[in-house]
């Protein structure tokens, strides 16, 4: 069962992305789907779409970190398949439109990626140790291969010298 996805849009250079609210649901309904989890029945989840100065002050006040970030993922605790409310996911429109620009990839493939990564923050993946964060990364290449997009670290694997460029909420 899909949860219900509230998509706000709090920043006007959102505009810029066609489509915003469509890939915003078919990425987390994708990676449902791809988890296969058992969710609260009638859950929701929150997408706001933001800028660079809100998702600097809640990066600052909540991870003790004074700088812009992509992505920041507030899941709300508790059993997953008891949740009404699986959390929050914020997105910053000039840290994603750089990143995308530095990545040479389309801005809609890396709100894809951006939207899929928070949604798996919320279902309970991190990174914290090299084991989680190989099972996370291969849970979003799996999700962006089935919705048609490229692999998100693909530039990467393809460039022996390459520096991995991660979300920047890693950093």
């Amino acid at each position: 069962m899909s949860p219900e996805i509230d998509v706000h849009i709090a920043a006007a250079q959102w505009a810029k992305v066609d489509a915003l609210d469509a890939l915003t649901r078919r990425c987390i309904e994708i990676s449902l789907e791809e988890c296969a989890m058992s969710l609260a029945h009638d859950c929701e989840v929150s997408v706001v779409f933001s800028d660079n100065t809100e998702i600097q002050q809640l990066n600052a006040q909540w991870r003790g970190l004074n700088k812009p970030t992509n992505v920041l993922s507030f899941p709300t605790p508790g059993d997953l398949a008891q949740k009404k409310l699986l959390g929050d996911i914020i997105i910053a429109y000039e840290t994603v439109a750089q990143e995308a620009a530095d990545q040479k990839k389309s801005i809609n493939a890396h709100v894809a990626h951006m939207v899929m990564h928070g949604f798996l923050h919320l279902l309970g993946y991190d990174h914290e140790c090299d084991a989680d964060a190989q099972e996370m990364e291969l849970m979003e290449r799996r999700i962006a291969m089935k919705m048609g997009i490229k692999d998100p670290y693909a530039s990467m694997d393809d460039e022996p010298n390459a520096t991995r460029i991660t979300p920047s909420h890693l950093t």
